[in-house]
């Protein structure tokens, strides 16, 4: 068998990891201050992975978000860990050992959030779910977001893959683009209005006397998918996200957070705030 790949991972991942782990353990501390005894809370983790990682900057071994939330103080009553690679579900199993709380999937978070894990945190049940959304590139579908805000008993976190979306659908020349490209945009814009909020008309005109399209920034394609989140998906309170970035200091992706609470988002800002006076030296 084919010897598994830890993902390498640089300094801005490692930070994203530190702000899932702090929160995560804030979630678990007032959570666990219910009083109601049918009262559940779940992790949920899409894109899993193997646990943990390889450092870029020290070459060393770290812990992914799994391991970092199976080690909170306060622990969730159920992990559910998803990921195509099965060598990584394997390597998570490993991991859990016998831990009956521990819950592990090969196989599409697409379609598996959606028909059975995210229905064990219905809100009527006093039950519900931090959920981390942490896919490589364009691999998630809008549907699962759009599916977790309305239920008001979830909060994500997630990457939005922007390096990935400029890389391969914002050409100046959309006409250039690869279709395939293109419908992953739309299953992970949910629609094709990203096409409003990527491109302005431009001042100038064309040789055809036809309104010209120019492409916008970063910053309004962020601002796009903030407005998306809550009045498309339903989730009340969405801060501003977190610009991810790598050694060059260009933006990679956002991480966003989304929750039907106020209180999950200020303690979410003040998290970002404090990761964001990081310097990597």
């Amino acid at each position: 068998m084919k010897k598994l790949k830890y993902d390498e991972v640089g300094y801005w991942s490692e930070v994203k990891l530190d702000i899932i782990k702090e929160y995560a353990t804030s979630y678990t501390t007032i959570m666990s201050a219910q009083r109601n005894p049918s009262f559940t809370y779940i992790y949920v983790d899409a894109f899993a992975g193997a646990g943990q990682h390889v450092s870029r900057e020290t070459g060393e071994f770290i812990p992914g978000s799994p391991l970092n939330a199976l080690d909170i103080e306060k622990p969730f009553h159920e992990y559910h860990f998803i990921d195509l690679n099965e060598q990584k579900i394997e390597a998570l199993e490993r991991f859990a050992g016998q831990r009956s709380d521990v819950f592990t999937y090969h196989e599409d978070c697409n379609e598996i959030l959606p028909a059975r894990i995210l229905p064990r945190a219905k809100y009527d049940e006093y039950r519900r779910a931090l959920c981390i959304l942490d896919p490589y590139g364009l691999h998630l579908n809008w549907k699962v977001v759009e599916i977790a805000g309305r239920m008001k008993s979830v909060e994500v976190f997630l990457n939005f893959p922007v390096m990935d979306i400029n890389r391969n659908v914002l050409k100046h020349d959309l006409t250039k683009v690869d279709e395939r490209q293109i419908e992953r945009m739309n299953a992970f814009w949910g629609d094709e209005s990203w096409r409003e909020v990527a491109y302005v008309k431009s001042k100038q005109m064309s040789f055809f006397n036809e309104e010209e399209k120019e492409k916008t920034t970063n910053k309004a394609l962020e601002e796009g998918f903030r407005k998306r989140l809550m009045e498309v998906a339903g989730f009340e309170y969405v801060p501003e996200p977190m610009p991810m970035r790598n050694k060059r200091n260009s933006i990679v992706y956002y991480l966003y957070f989304a929750s039907p609470k106020p209180v999950a988002a200020n303690i979410v800002q003040r998290i970002f705030k404090k990761y964001s006076m990081r310097k990597d030296d």
